[in-house]
């Protein structure tokens, strides 16, 4: 079988995407398979630049085709922050929660007008024989001043998107990937994918 290597060791990042990729007929592994492969650091200070150093890399470590992502989160009232930073927010080995809890304490004087946001994920592409090939993918919506759900990852406790009364947290993973960022970002890289497997 054909493989695609996703350029992670996110596992809730990994799982998201597989479920989105199941009908292109390829086996989805991630960085856990290639452990000579290491840390790869992401100093870009772009969600483009990142997504795309991961993919190349991996790429270039295995020789299969590889999809390297990178999502942010960008408060509009913050500037676009955490933006790039997202995953490392609150320090270079942060938790979800911590990440959540400094978000939380960053907002908490802004009113619900002035809490807008959306996610962003960026999705690249790098295989034999092709260019690379990179997406974006957009969910908008607003921060809450608590978490809710349980479910997703990251910031998703405390991101309603637009026209929902559920955070990312609370939908369960299809709902999720028919509205999100990334589900967004996978739904426009099938087709260069499906090109290129078939």
């Amino acid at each position: 079988m054909k493989q695609l290597v996703i350029a992670t060791h996110n596992r809730d990042k990994a799982r998201e995407i597989t479920a989105l990729l199941f009908d292109i007929g390829v086996e989805v592994l991630t960085l856990d398979a290639f452990p000579q492969i290491g840390t790869i650091v992401e100093d870009s200070d772009t969600l483009e630049g990142n997504a795309l150093l991961k993919a190349a890399a991996v790429h270039h470590a295995t020789g299969l085709p590889s999809l390297g992502d990178d999502t942010g989160l960008e408060v509009h009232s913050l500037y676009g922050e955490p933006g790039v930073f997202s995953s490392r927010y609150s320090g270079e080995h942060a938790t979800y929660a911590e990440n959540v809890a400094k978000l939380i304490a960053a907002m908490k004087h802004f009113p619900p007008r002035r809490r807008g946001a959306r996610f962003r994920c960026v999705l690249s592409f790098v295989a034999p024989g092709t260019g690379p090939r990179t997406v974006e993918g957009v969910c908008r919506g607003t921060i809450l001043e608590k978490p809710r759900g349980t479910g997703g990852f990251g910031y998703d406790p405390v991101f309603l998107p637009e026209g929902f009364d559920m955070t990312l947290a609370e939908m369960d993973l299809a709902v999720k990937n028919s509205i999100s960022h990334r589900g967004r970002a996978v739904g426009k890289m099938l087709p260069i994918l499906r090109e290129f497997f078939k």
